[in-house]
């Protein structure tokens, strides 16, 4: 029974991440970056520090538990998953020609380094090394480089401004208040889910590597969502936008995913555990 019990807190402290991140925080950064007239690159780039936060309370707190396996498994199913959604909200978009843009192709190639370093990291059994953590830094670096240089090459023809849309400034605080605290209830949620997971693993033997897979696969739902949203964000206006802010969103939370959320995890495992 308290299997059972603990299977549910598990569900429910997930759907929670979930629905926090999917119906608050990623709205609520698409308002900010259309107040603050932000480009589509900059918002698929917040959209992917947003849908990052998922795995960034699922991995650290999987490490402050020292469930290793778990942080690793979470990571790498998110980024494979992440990888399979983008292609398919790209065919569900019929936006699939846009991919020819050599931008996109560049950033598809550095999307699936992140998903092959840490295969090859887990593979030599040195993902708990700090010097591993250090190249992960530098890595995220030379990624984020690149995706700059080669966004600044976007040209954009008939790209229109919304004028429905007019800078109000004094939304801009409230956005970032709201901000904070979605914030902070995702914080509370994650202590949460730390001590369920530590309970499936180490009272029920449940395996760190099946924890880590489901973790994956319910922490790549909000990446999902803004694929698809931003592709029909701008349907009517300039469907490369939607695909280039997908791209992007996809980028970030990968190389965030498998370079600094893994870092983290490493300092934490051999500074805090």
């Amino acid at each position: 029974m308290n299997f059972v019990w603990e299977i549910i807190k598990l569900i429910i402290e997930l759907l929670v991440i979930v629905f926090v991140s999917k119906s608050l925080l990623v709205p609520t950064l698409r308002k900010l970056g259309e107040l603050l007239e932000l480009k589509p690159q900059t918002i698929g780039n917040i959209s992917g520090i947003a849908t990052s936060i998922p795995e960034f309370l699922t991995v650290t707190f999987s490490s402050i538990s020292g469930m290793i396996d778990a942080g690793i498994f979470n990571i790498l199913s998110s980024n494979i998953i992440n990888s399979v959604q983008y292609i398919l909200s790209i065919i569900i978009n019929k936006n699939l020609k846009v991919l020819k843009n050599k931008s996109l192709k560049i950033n598809m190639v550095l999307v699936l380094i992140t998903i092959i370093i840490p295969i090859i990291i887990w593979k030599l059994k040195i993902g708990n090394n700090i010097g591993i953590a250090l190249i992960y830094i530098v890595l995220f670096y030379i990624f984020n480089k690149i995706n700059k240089h080669y966004n600044g090459k976007f040209v954009f023809e008939g790209e229109k401004t919304n004028t429905n849309l007019k800078t109000n400034k004094k939304k801009i605080p409230i956005y970032i208040v709201y901000i904070l605290l979605i914030g902070i209830i995702l914080y509370l949620v994650g202590n949460l889910l730390s001590d369920t997971l530590e309970n499936l693993c180490y009272i029920f033997n449940i395996s760190e590597i099946i924890i880590g897979l489901v973790l994956g696969i319910a922490t790549s739902i909000p990446e999902f969502i803004t694929f698809i949203e931003s592709q029909r964000f701008h349907k009517n206006s300039n469907e490369e936008l939607g695909v280039i802010e997908a791209s992007n969103n996809l980028l970030v939370s990968n190389t965030l995913n498998s370079f600094v959320i893994q870092s983290i995890s490493i300092f934490i495992i051999n500074f805090l555990v």
